[in-house]
């Protein structure tokens, strides 16, 4: 059996002296979607940064197409072909929307006005304002903003720290369709979420943590449909 694209396996570590993580491990196959759910307080974002580099690991290890990566920063990783959206503070709220995309290709040195129409054609709210300034819209379409700005990257991987989080539920399905929409042109999708039933519904593997380590590993459907994380996690 082949290992994932992307694999931190039986991280541990945590931020100061103090571990978060026990031997967590989470991978996302390639043009795949994993999504970590659990608890508030279960390391969740925690097990997201320790993939990308945010903090150093005590313990396990970071793979991405084979290659040990834990050893590299955050910027390293972007060069690799990752990308982070972190849940606050992930646009430039005085650029207009237009600036901010551009400032996702700040690596590039190709033409990327293909990526850009692509980028709007996928969010095309985005199109429609993209001469507005980015703090001026809502919180949803601020979302795509930030989205859009990392797949400006073209990234083999996309690290989404609750992208619904503050959304309203018909904000929330139209980002979920479009995270679908982008794991369909093969970009991996990594993505941590407190609205754990609507995530596993459309996540290839799922992760369910407690305090910082793997209770459940399944798929999205086995994991809605056993009793046991219906019952503790999603509420019956």
């Amino acid at each position: 059996m082949s290992e994932p694209f992307l694999i931190g396996e039986a991280m541990t570590g945590g931020y100061g002296s103090v571990d978060i993580l026990h031997s967590c491990t989470i991978s996302v196959d390639k043009g795949q979607i994993a999504v970590i759910v659990g608890p508030n307080g279960a390391g969740k974002s925690t097990a997201m940064k320790a993939v990308f580099g945010m903090l150093n690991l005590r313990g396990g290890k970071v793979r991405l197409n084979g290659e040990d990566i834990t050893a590299l920063s955050p910027q390293a990783r972007v060069a690799k072909g990752m990308a982070f959206v972190p849940q606050t503070q992930n646009i430039f709220t005085s650029m207009t929307v237009q600036e901010n995309l551009e400032m996702g290709a700040f690596l590039r040195r190709d033409d990327i006005n293909t990526t850009m129409e692509q980028i709007y054609t996928l969010f095309p709210i985005l199109k429609n304002k993209r001469f507005q300034a980015a703090g001026e819209l809502s919180g949803g379409q601020r979302q795509q903003v930030a989205v859009g700005r990392a797949l400006m990257t073209q990234p083999q991987v996309l690290m989404l720290d609750e992208p619904t989080a503050g959304v309203s539920p018909i904000v929330m399905d139209e980002l979920f369709d479009r995270i679908i929409e982008v794991a369909r042109t093969g970009i991996s999708i990594l993505m941590v979420e407190q609205n754990a039933r609507q995530a596993l519904n459309i996540a290839d593997k799922g992760f369910v943590l407690v305090q910082g380590t793997n209770r459940f590993t399944d798929t999205g459907a086995a994991l809605l449909a056993d009793p046991e994380v219906r019952r503790s996690f999603l509420g019956g």
